[in-house]
């Protein structure tokens, strides 16, 4: 059963109720329905059918696309109070992307008819989409960005330090990254392979910026790592490996 004040709260903080008055958000919140989804399972996967939209209330979850040559991309990590799924309804429109868990999820979901029928009476709603994915279009942007000029060295960085942004606890080591992230993860995030991955963290980790270990990472040097993000040559005395400049 949804309790209806938190899923207000919930959607304040996604954007989604943006400027919807109280009667209007309560009426968005008891429309939604409850799901949850096991570690390593999906909400949906890529080329189903996408007539659902979500925000995720508990857990973590990942968006990837496979290429057609089998190439995996990961695209982000989504955290409670995050949307997604919300692709644009239209007939036979299916999801560019899959959505799997990194750990147990609960989400609030709305069937793409209850959608429509809410967005029909609360134009705001359609507004409030619109600018999210505005949004993330920018984000994905700024990341192709990334992956077209910059070292992997300091791609690699540059995703730790979001992650650390978006997941980060801080610790008597450091900043640990609280969720399960593996070398495969960073590879697919940063474009670039497995191996490189495993260099530059075990060089980094040698230089006292990281601590590695299955499925986990501690930032243990906030500002070493920012100065490799921000200018990877900058600091000759923490360097990314020769694989990490290519």
């Amino acid at each position: 059963m949804i309790e209806t004040s938190h899923a207000i709260a919930l959607l304040r903080v996604t954007g989604l109720a943006r400027n919807l008055k109280p009667n209007e958000l309560a009426a968005v919140a008891d429309a939604a329905q409850l799901r949850e989804v096991d570690t390593g399972a999906f909400f949906f996967e890529q080329g189903s059918a996408a007539d659902e939209v979500f925000v995720l209330n508990r857990g973590r979850l990942k968006l990837s696309e496979t290429t057609p040559q089998r190439h995996r991309v990961l695209l982000q990590f989504v955290g409670p109070g995050e949307l997604f799924g919300a692709t644009p309804f239209a007939e036979d429109q299916v999801h560019p992307v899959s959505a799997q868990t990194v750990r147990w999820c609960q989400a609030f979901v709305w069937s793409g008819k209850t959608m429509h029928e809410l967005m029909i009476s609360f134009p705001q709603i359609p507004i409030n989409l619109l600018y999210a994915q505005s949004r993330r279009m920018r984000e994905l942007q700024h990341c192709y960005r990334e992956l077209a000029t910059e070292p992997v060295g300091r791609r690699v960085a540059h995703a730790l330090m979001r992650l650390a942004t978006e997941a980060g606890w801080k610790t008597e080591a450091g900043l640990l990254i609280d969720m399960p992230l593996s070398h495969q993860d960073l590879a697919e995030m940063t474009g670039t392979t497995l191996y490189t991955v495993c260099r530059v963290l075990r060089a980094w980790k040698r230089h006292g910026l990281v601590d590695i270990g299955r499925q986990r990472v501690t930032i243990l040097h906030a500002q070493g790592l920012s100065a490799i993000a921000d200018d990877p040559g900058s600091r000759t005395e923490w360097p990314v490996c020769d694989a990490a400049r290519n």
